[in-house]
């Protein structure tokens, strides 16, 4: 049972990669504590799928919560600021210091629609990833 678990979280962490492309470690330290927790109720003699209910109850709750918490904010063609403040704290953990400020600022106004790569490099879709161009100058140029 043990090895299929592993097997399952090798899995989850693949997915997560391809799909985002980040957060492999979280979504296995989260699947690992929500095993742990079934294994407990399982012990009790909860059934499987009663735990399965309770854990997607818990997950609307959690999103219901989410978008009470949740707040937008405002920005325009000539203040990114906001997008930048996102970027920095969405990406900081992935960059080198040197760099840091000008890839958020690249990233905020991609995001909005104002620049695109001069390489030619394409949005990777669902993979949450850049296709790189043989040439490797990914700059930003305006659109």
């Amino acid at each position: 049972m043990e090895n299929q678990i592993g097997k399952l979280l090798v899995e989850l962490s693949k997915s997560q990669d391809h799909e985002i492309g980040d957060g492999t470690t979280g979504v296995v330290v989260l699947a690992g504590a929500l095993l742990e927790q079934a294994e407990g109720l399982l012990d009790r003699g909860i059934h499987p799928l009663r735990v399965a209910e309770g854990y997607e109850r818990a997950c609307k709750a959690a999103l219901a919560h989410l978008d009470r918490i949740a707040h937008s904010f405002t920005f325009s063609p000539d203040d990114i600021e906001p997008l930048v403040q996102t970027c920095e704290t969405t990406l900081s953990s992935k960059m080198c210091a040197p760099a840091r400020r000008r890839v958020y600022k690249c990233t905020a106004r991609a995001a909005r629609g104002a620049e695109r790569p001069r390489c030619g490099a394409a949005w990777g879709g669902t993979s949450g990833t850049w296709r790189r161009c043989a040439s490797r100058r990914c700059s930003p140029s305006p659109t």
